[in-house]
């Protein structure tokens, strides 16, 4: 199968390992910069040109997209899918995943859990929608923060009212959650692909830090996770539209809570911790999906 990955580094762990699985199971395989990738739009069809040639043909396209480059990315990705590319994450699914308030929204009415988050926009409202909320601490998170970036813990109340209100001076989007102090700086990352959970890392922050993320000098060790837990971040990433995804939940007294679902999962801290291939475990779900769709157009022709 040819394979493209959108990546705009490919020394990156993920990217390099995603291509080394790849041609290890005999598929040819390509990294793109998606800003190096230019459209053709029209009402006879659609094409792309990279670095002044044409690009076609790949079978399945394994997004790796960061969350500075959603918009572009994303258009790429969705004009790959219109050419008729397989891809696990649809451009729409990622799009959705980055915007967290949009994906609350979608996880919260799909009755999976997750902290009570309060959203607003007028200043006059501030007051009250912390009272929504309950007392501080409250977490106050960038809509579209990736990696621990952008989100504030706020102790005490009149720290949530200044914050909300520097955010708002910046036209920032943004929403307010409860804090679970019970989690104690620790949360889990399920690396989920197709219907599974493949490999679990408990995160547990550094001392003086809230984040458990390890680009914030987090630690993390291998777990298996429960029955329900694997229940609740595949559940997640379904609801999203993603068929790669890590699902970060946050242990509480009401159970597990979803935080945060990835669409564009880092794999090295979780291959080291778990010893686990989930390049290779992406790679087969890839192929095995590609080939099903392909089986699918042939009887529906």
């Amino acid at each position: 199968m040819k394979f493209a990955i959108l990546s705009r580094n490919s020394k990156l762990y993920s990217t390099r390992r995603l291509v080394e699985a790849a041609r290890t199971r005999g598929h040819s395989v390509r990294v793109l910069d998606p800003l190096r990738c230019y459209m053709r739009i029209g009402d006879d069809g659609f094409a792309m040109n990279y670095k002044g040639r044409r690009i076609d043909g790949y079978g399945a396209v394994i997004p790796r997209i960061g969350a500075s480059i959603t918009r572009y990315g994303c258009a790429v990705l969705h004009q790959f899918e219109l050419m008729g590319s397989f891809t696990p994450n649809p451009s729409d699914a990622i799009m959705r995943a980055r915007d967290k308030l949009r994906s609350h929204q979608l996880l919260a009415a799909k009755g999976i859990g997750l902290p009570l988050t309060v959203f607003g926009d007028n200043p006059d409202d501030t007051a009250d929608l912390l009272s929504l909320l309950g007392p501080a601490p409250h977490v106050v998170k960038l809509s579209e923060g990736s990696q621990g970036n952008g989100v504030i813990l706020a102790e005490k109340l009149a720290n949530s009212r200044g914050v909300v209100d520097a955010l708002r001076g910046l036209y920032a989007n943004f929403l307010v959650q409860e804090f679970i102090a019970e989690a104690e700086g620790g949360d889990m990352r399920c690396f989920v692909v197709g219907d599974e959970v493949v490999a679990a890392i408990r995160r547990q922050a550094a001392p003086g830090e809230f984040r458990a993320n390890l680009h914030r000098g987090g630690t993390a060790t291998a777990v298996e996770p429960t029955p329900g837990e694997c229940r609740i971040a595949v559940e997640a990433a379904r609801s999203l539209g993603l068929g790669v995804a890590g699902v970060d939940l946050i242990p509480s007294r009401r159970g597990p809570l979803v935080l945060e679902v990835n669409a564009s999962p880092g794999l090295e801290g979780i291959e080291e911790a778990t010893g686990t291939d989930v390049a290779g475990r992406i790679v087969a779900h890839v192929v095995a999906s590609t080939c099903r769709e392909g089986r699918m157009r042939e009887t529906s022709g």
